[in-house]
């Protein structure tokens, strides 16, 4: 999809990633993200909560790239996943996380020195997400009121108690994904992204470094 391949290709700008960089997707669910990271080179590995979720991922794979998947908790990483990525990155999953401490100094366990965090979350700034979740069959007001707490004080704050250094963030985007997706969608954002005000841009990316 056009939609996903954007995202994924402005985190990787953003965080100046290229193949083959050892990344760990956090919260990669049935590998929306994460088969368009390995198809563009990367040595992916993906982690999720879920195990049914990573159940239809390796059925999805089917071989096609042989993703290792690990199911656990990023605050509580195993020994062997110490030092071991060059990035840790994640697509609308920290506002449903419920420690945002602990799960960014898991991260920061698991990053090589000199490492990136980096990932993608909604602007809770932009009105659009409350029409989303009120009109979106299974998107639920208890299930995503997280993006609240989606904000440059309070990331920063938990990048920093975790050790991570230099805290950014950046927005982009304008249009929804059924119009993003259709012929000439990702130019015309490109256009309407210079007009909508960056306060009220819908995706925020959130990035900071290991030292």
């Amino acid at each position: 999809m056009p939609y996903v391949l954007r995202q994924v290709k402005r985190v990787l700008a953003s965080a100046k990633l290229t193949p083959p960089a050892k990344l760990l997707e956090v919260g990669c669910g049935m590998g929306r993200y994460t088969f368009s990271l390995a198809r563009l080179g990367f040595d992916v590995e993906g982690q999720d909560l879920n195990e049914k979720l990573l159940e239809y991922f390796r059925g999805f794979d089917a071989g096609r790239f042989n993703i290792p998947v690990h199911c656990g908790d990023v605050a509580f990483p195993p020994e062997e996943h110490q030092l071991r990525y060059d990035a840790v990155l994640g697509f609308f999953v920290l506002h449903h996380m419920h420690d945002l401490s602990a799960c960014f100094r898991g991260m920061f366990e698991v990053l090589k020195p000199g490492g990136t965090l980096i990932f993608v979350e909604p602007n809770p700034y932009n009105p659009l997400y409350y029409l989303q979740i009120l009109l979106t069959p299974g998107m639920t007001w208890e299930g995503d009121k997280g993006m609240l707490g989606m904000t440059k004080k309070k990331i920063f704050s938990a990048l920093n108690a975790a050790g991570f250094s230099d805290p950014q963030c950046e927005r982009f985007g304008c249009l929804p994904p059924f119009l993003t997706n259709r012929w000439g969608g990702e130019k015309a954002e490109a256009v309407l992204e210079k007009i909508n005000p960056g306060p009220l841009r819908p995706f925020q990316i959130f990035r900071a470094k290991k030292l």
